[in-house]
This record gives structure tokens, C-alpha cells and sequence, in this order.
């Protein structure tokens, strides 16, 4: 995967202290910069801390949490593919007691802002693991709706009904003042109708975009090289798609986005940006790179500074419109 170190620029501009990195994910969260991690590749933090100040990043996305234990979908589970990455890992998690219990203390204890993950198979799982998670002390919670890896359980997030009808559940369990962020994909219906449904059932952002379906076959075995099968595609080769999805959300709802997808250089963070995605996850590139997102603050400070821009916000959606 490509990686670029900077940004050329006219380095006449901000002082790196006058800087204004705090971005807005709705009304009742902040992040003190755009810089998050995206849920799966991140694992619950801990496993990237000898690479740098988990305090210092935007927020800290964690693994899917389901309501009970799963093992996951059989090996092999990982296939690289030309510019991404096929995994079929089958939200393979400790589940929601050991989560609460152990892991998230330890994550609370870097001083990392958390958003807590939730994965289901009904309303009621959506429900009880995001409860727990926010009573646990997470800063926001992020429904996965839209996972295409796994075998069994519904996609809520292809279907308007069905998106709006969780996070309206959700909403009301949380209470009105509690952020809470929806994850889509791009298949099912309408993009735009699944969004809005999750705007109108109580979300106060979306994160944008899950992996994209697809498989990999072995000619010489003449068979299919993930265990399961099929898998979810990340990494650059779906990132135009992620960067669609955001411009088009953003033009039609201006609603708070996490532009999720093959993020791996700065000229990336800032393009997720200027389309509309108030913060940028990363995901595979971390598995490659484990100090990829401090590298991309890093990097984006430096684009700011050298371009004499004060505020990231002032670039929030510029080509919206276009």
C-alpha cells in the first residue's frame, strides 16, 4: 500500500501552536482531532500501545462487541489482494461481559477517547451491548449494521425499515443526549435511504463505509481461499467507493461522517475531508504500518501549517457542492 510522508506546501503560514484540530461528532461529542481508528483492524487499543499515545488520537474505535462470545469464521481468514485486503475474520470477539469487564478498564486507563462498537443478529443484541458499552463509560457507540463477513444474522443496515428500527431502539435506550454513530455499507438499497433512516431513528453521525463484499480463488487447488469463502474488501482499492459514499451523504444530510476506507497517506485524510467526513478511520493500513494513524496527524498538521490553515474544520465538505 502507498504511503506518502508529507504534503509540499508554501510553509508560510499557522504556527503549529495555533492550530485548531478539534472536530465536532454532533452535538454532544467532540474529538480533539479528525485522526480515529476504524473498529476490526485496531483490535481494543491495547495492541498498538507500545507505538504511540493512544490518548493522542481523535478517538479509539474498538473491535465489534456482540452480546455473547464468538469464535469467528474458519481459516484462512486473511487474503491479500492488487491494492486491499479480503478478510473473513466473522466478528470474532470475547463478547460483551469480558469486554466490559476487562478490556475496556485497561483501554479507560491510556486516557483514550472510546467509541464502543456493537455488533447483533437482533434488536435486542444491538440494545443490550450498546447499553453496556455507554454504562461502561464509552464516549459514543458506533452500530455495525452493515458487516459483510459473517454467516448468519441480518445486514440491518441494507434495509431502510430495518436501519431505522434498531437505531430507534438504540436511541431510546441510550437516552437523546447520548452520541450515537451508525456504520453502513454500500449495498442494499439506496445509500441515501438507508442513511437517512438512521438520521431519522436517533443517529447523531455515520460512519462511512464497511468493507465491500468479495472472494479470492486458488487456480491451482480450484478452490475458494478464504475458509468461509467470501470476505470483506478494504484497503485503497475501495476507497473511491468510501469517498463517494461521503459526498453524496454529506451533500444530501450535512449530518457528522467518518469516512472509513483504504486510508493510507495524508492526501487521503484530506480528501475524506473535503467531501464532507468530519473524522477519518483507519483501518488495514494499521496492519501494515502500526504507527500509520500518528503518522497521518502528524502529517496533517503539517499540511495545515505549511497551507496556512488555522482550523481542519474549514475544510470539512469543501467539494461538496461540486
Amino acid at each position: 500500500m502507498r504511503r506518502r510522508s508529507g504534503l509540499p506546501g508554501s510553509d508560510g503560514g499557522v504556527g503549529m501552536s495555533q492550530l485548531r484540530l478539534s472536530v465536532p461528532l454532533g452535538p454532544h461529542l467532540t474529538l480533539k482531532n479528525p485522526l480515529v481508528t476504524a473498529s476490526g483492524t485496531f483490535g481494543f487499543g491495547l495492541e498498538y500501545a507500545a507505538f504511540g499515545d493512544l490518548a493522542a488520537l481523535g478517538a479509539v474505535v474498538i473491535k465489534s462487541v456482540t452480546r455473547y462470545p464468538r469464535p469467528g469464521n474458519p481459516p484462512p481468514r486473511i487474503v491479500e489482494t492488487p491494492a486491499g485486503l479480503l478478510n473473513s475474520i466473522g466478528l470474532e470477539n470475547p463478547g460483551v461481559d469480558k469486554a466490559v469487564a476487562e478490556l475496556l478498564p485497561a483501554l479507560q486507563d491510556t486516557g483514550a477517547t472510546i467509541i464502543g462498537s456493537v455488533a447483533g443478529e437482533t434488536v435486542e443484541d444491538y440494545v443490550e451491548v450498546a447499553n453496556r458499552l455507554a454504562a461502561a463509560g464509552v464516549a459514543a457507540v458506533e452500530l455495525n449494521l452493515s458487516c459483510p463477513n459473517v454467516g448468519t444474522g441480518t445486514l440491518f443496515g441494507q434495509d431502510p425499515e430495518l436501519t431505522r428500527e434498531v437505531t430507534r431502539a438504540v436511541r431510546r435506550a441510550l437516552g437523546e443526549s447520548f452520541p450515537l454513530l451508525v456504520k453502513l455499507g454500500v449495498l442494499g438499497n439506496d445509500l441515501l435511504a438507508v442513511a437517512r433512516a438512521a438520521v431519522e431513528g436517533g443517529a447523531t453521525g455515520l460512519s462511512l463505509i464497511n468493507t465491500l463484499p468479495g472472494l479470492a480463488v486458488d487456480i491451482k487447488r480450484r478452490s475458494l481461499l478464504l475458509g468461509r469463502g467470501t470476505g470483506g474488501l478494504s484497503g485503497p482499492a475501495i476507497r473511491p467507493v468510501a469517498l463517494w459514499a461521503v459526498w453524496q451523504v454529506y451533500r444530501e444530510l450535512r449530518v457528522p461522517i467518518v469516512g472509513i476506507g483504504g486510508v493510507v497517506d495524508v492526501e487521503d485524510v484530506l480528501a475524506f475531508i473535503l467531501c464532507g467526513a468530519q473524522a477519518v478511520a483507519v483501518g488495514s493500513g494499521t496492519l501494515a504500518s502500526p504507527r500509520l494513524v500518528w503518522d497521518l496527524l502528524e502529517g496533517l498538521k503539517r499540511y495545515l501549517h505549511q497551507e496556512g490553515v488555522e482550523d481542519v474544520r474549514e475544510l470539512i465538505g469543501q467539494v461538496a457542492d461540486r
